[in-house]
């Protein structure tokens, strides 16, 4: 499998401030890739880079081979993301709302692309419904089509089943499994649902303070570290008082 997501001694400053302080690592095509970190560990800022939205202070990304900085368009539509940060047009059904987008992406056959993705993610019953009077879990399910409107190459999944109830959340788990498979694409996946990270990750990137302080498979990760599970991984790296350069 190739590479579809390259990253090469990532760096980003904000004045005397690392926020993220030389990092590597790649996900091939059909991958799941983890990303953990506690608050002000460089993940977000990472994903900023990934996007385009933020400009590296050193190192390079390279999506399908080619450099963001100077491929910035052609890559733009090869990516797409979804974060609970950011919110799609309230006034706008989600009918409209799916349309913009994809026009936006000059996606060819939109009556076909939004019909396939309202069916696969349940979405049905909501098309005429105002998109800033949803629930914050169909609000949820509605940016995850919105970033699978162009079929993407590479997904950037910040929380993505955030705000979901379980039943619908082990839905979505499960789709974005098969999906995975039948489009080869290449995921990072940054989630606080460490049964998620579990379940869908074969490697799991763990970040602090703006560097990788470990990586491998989550059940490695388990027994490597004496835990039970993932998420007592996660609390003892995150809560150790040693300081990394």
């Amino acid at each position: 499998m190739k590479n579809l997501v390259e990253v090469k001694n990532l760096k980003k400053n904000y004045g005397a401030k690392k926020a993220v302080r030389d990092i590597s690592f790649n996900i091939k095509e059909n991958e799941i890739l983890g990303l953990l970190g506690p608050n002000g560990s460089g993940k977000t800022t990472t994903i900023g880079m990934l996007l385009g939205l933020l400009k590296p202070s050193y190192g390079e990304i390279l999506i399908d081979g080619k450099k963001i900085e100077e491929n910035r368009i052609e890559t733009l539509q090869k990516i797409n993301f979804i974060s609970p940060y950011i919110e799609l047009p309230k006034k706008l059904t989600v009918r409209q709302n799916l349309i913009v987008y994809c026009k936006l992406y000059n996606v060819i056959n939109i009556k076909k692309r939004i019909e396939y993705l309202v069916e696969k993610l349940r979405l049905n019953d909501l098309l005429n419904n105002v998109t800033g009077e949803l629930s914050s879990g169909q609000k949820n399910r509605v940016s995850l089509a919105k970033a699978l409107i162009n079929n993407p190459t590479v997904l950037f999944l910040d929380e993505p089943t955030a705000s979901l109830d379980p039943e619908v959340g082990d839905y979505v788990r499960g789709f974005l499994e098969n999906y995975k498979k039948e489009n080869k694409i290449s995921i990072l996946l940054a989630s606080h649902n460490m049964n998620e990270v579990t379940r869908l990750c074969k490697t799991v990137l763990m970040m602090k303070e703006g560097i990788i302080i470990d990586k491998g498979d989550p059940e490695e990760l388990i027994k490597k570290h004496g835990r039970k599970n993932l998420e007592e991984v996660f609390l003892k790296l995150s809560r150790s008082k040693d300081e990394f350069y």
